[in-house]
Formats: structure tokens, sequence, C-alpha cells
């Protein structure tokens, strides 16, 4: 037998252990709905992760406007089973129950009163209190999370309204010189992330220092917000600074590339949930982990071809 076909039948044996051990690892998911009595509000969450005894890094997650803790199944179980406990928090007043308790010829009105100032500081109260939670949980014998927490390395992440929130977390500056960023965190992932009001977006971002990893595609528009452009999303990334900083733009990408559906019969493509799993795990991977190859990785063309991107899709660091 020749050795480059042994080294292909190698190769695709290696590949399909690597695929069977991700399909049958065991994934312990844990539902809470602590109380912040400070606010009277309970913040459910719904945690991911592979049992070990090692503590691991944290991603915390933040859904959309009308999502819930139940979103992303995608991300939480794969960010899981690569060795992070995914935390997926869910924001009450701008979560599912928006639209399920409004009438069905009223949801779209009820929606858009929801992404509202109040129900993001509502959000900006939200992640910091589990944080205080999680800290709490990890240190209490007999608790179900005792020890497994590496909370000296956490990422913030989220789509939409959870991108907003993850930007607040990071430190975008607001208008009357408003920032509410939360030391806690070390790297950031935005799903198509907002610009905001008030301010311009060189003001609002270039002084983040922190790494960001952004997402976004070129039909990524919203139905809540029209004035959020499938452009004006770019501007995030545009306007930060220099130094582990990274772009993924979808080519005929919408706002569901990142979502476990698509909405409002929105085209999706079948690269999509890889290229996102595969670079977002290689940037908690470089920022939570340490890990000098994938910060290389992230720093080279190699995403193009190993998550799997079309040629009109845009990969770009700076």
């Amino acid at each position: 037998m020749r050795p480059t076909v042994l080294l292909s039948i190698l190769s695709l044996f290696v590949f399909a252990s690597i695929l069977r051990a991700e399909t049958t690892t065991s994934i312990d998911v844990l539902r809470y709905e602590p109380v912040d009595a400070a606010r009277s509000r309970t913040v459910p969450v719904k945690i991911y992760r592979v049992k070990s005894a090692e503590a691991k890094p944290v991603i915390v997650f933040s859904h959309g406007l009308g999502g819930s803790r139940e979103n992303g199944v995608y991300l939480a179980e794969h960010w899981a089973r690569n060795g992070y406990v995914a935390v997926f928090v869910q924001h009450p007043g701008s979560d599912e129950s928006v639209w399920k308790e409004a009438g069905r010829g009223e949801r779209m009105a009820a929606m858009k009163q929801a992404a509202s100032g109040k129900s993001l500081l509502d959000r900006l109260g939200d992640i910091p209190f589990v944080l205080d939670q999680l800290e709490l949980w990890n240190a209490e014998n007999g608790h179900a999370l005792h020890g497994a927490l590496d909370l000296e390395h956490i990422g913030m992440t989220g789509h939409s309204f959870g991108a907003v929130t993850t930007q607040a977390m990071m430190g975008q500056k607001f208008p009357l010189g408003k920032s509410f960023p939360d030391p806690r965190f070390d790297a950031f992932f935005s799903m198509s992330p907002s610009t905001g009001r008030g301010l311009g977006a060189t003001e609002a971002f270039s002084h983040i220092q922190a790494p960001v990893l952004c997402m976004t595609g070129t039909e990524d528009t919203s139905v809540i917000t029209p004035e959020m452009t499938a452009e004006s999303r770019r501007e995030v990334y545009a306007a930060l600074p220099a130094g582990d900083k990274y772009q993924l733009v979808f080519e005929g990408g919408t706002h569901s590339a990142f979502s476990d559906t698509a909405l409002f019969n929105e085209k999706r493509f079948d690269h999509h949930h890889v290229a996102i799993q595969t670079i977002s795990t290689r940037f908690w991977d470089a920022y939570l982990k340490g890990d000098a190859a994938a910060k290389a990785w992230l720093q080279s063309e190699k995403p193009r071809s190993e998550a799997k991107l079309i040629a009109k899709d845009v990969w770009e660091w700076k």
C-alpha cells in the first residue's frame, strides 16, 4: 500500500474518532434561578459543562431580544466539549416572555417596546450578579459547581441585544460619560454588534484594549431597529484599536446566521454554524487558556480553510 494512501486512511480514522468522541461526550446541564435580592429580580441561568477534576474557564452568554437561556445550544455544547463551562443567562423583560405574553397581532410592538434603555440597564445588572453567584457556587461545599469554575479566566458573548450587553461589559462608552465595564471579563465575542446611539463608533469603542471577536453578515439587518444596518455593524470592529481584534463577515449572512433556527424566512448557509463554533473556540483558547498556537491560527488565513469559509466571506484581524 502506498504511503499516501495509508496516511489518508489514518487521517480519516482519526477524524472519525474525534467526531465520535465529540458526539458521545456527556454534557452535564444545570439550571438555576438565583434571585438578586437587591433588585427583587430572578435571573435564570442554564449551565453546560463536561465534569472534570479541574476547574475550567467560563463563558457567559447573553441572548438576543425575545430569547432565553435555552438559545445557542449549538455553541454551548461545543464549548463545553472543548473544555469550558458555558453559562447561558436569561434576562426577564427582554426574553421570550415579551412575545409569548403578547397577542398575536401585538408581538412586534411588544418586542420594539422591550428594546429599551430600561431593558439594557436590567441586563447590565444581571451579568455582574451572575458572576457574583458563580463565585458563591464555586466556593460552596457540596454545590454541583464547587471548584469547577476557573473564575480567573472568563469570556463574555452574546447575539444582537446580547451583543449590546457584551459591548457594555467590555467598556463601550455611552452618552453622558456612562460606561459599565466589569473587569472580571478577559475577552469578548460580539455576534451582530451594534454601534449604539448618541455617540459615534470611534468615541464609543476606540479605547477598548481587551481581545474582541466580532461576527456579522452582509445582510445582517434588524426588523426591530431598522436603522441598524449591515454596514453599521461593521463600524464596531473598524473603531476598535489594533491589538487582538478579529472580525468575520459572512457573505449573504443574515441576522439569523447566529441563531439556532432561521427567523422571518431568512436564508441560512450550511457552513455558518461550523465556522462560528470553530473560530470562537480558537478565540477562547487563545485568550482564556493562553494558547499561543490558537492565537497564531487566528492571525493567519487558516480560518478560511479550516472553518470552511466561502470565497467572499471576510476574515480579518488587527
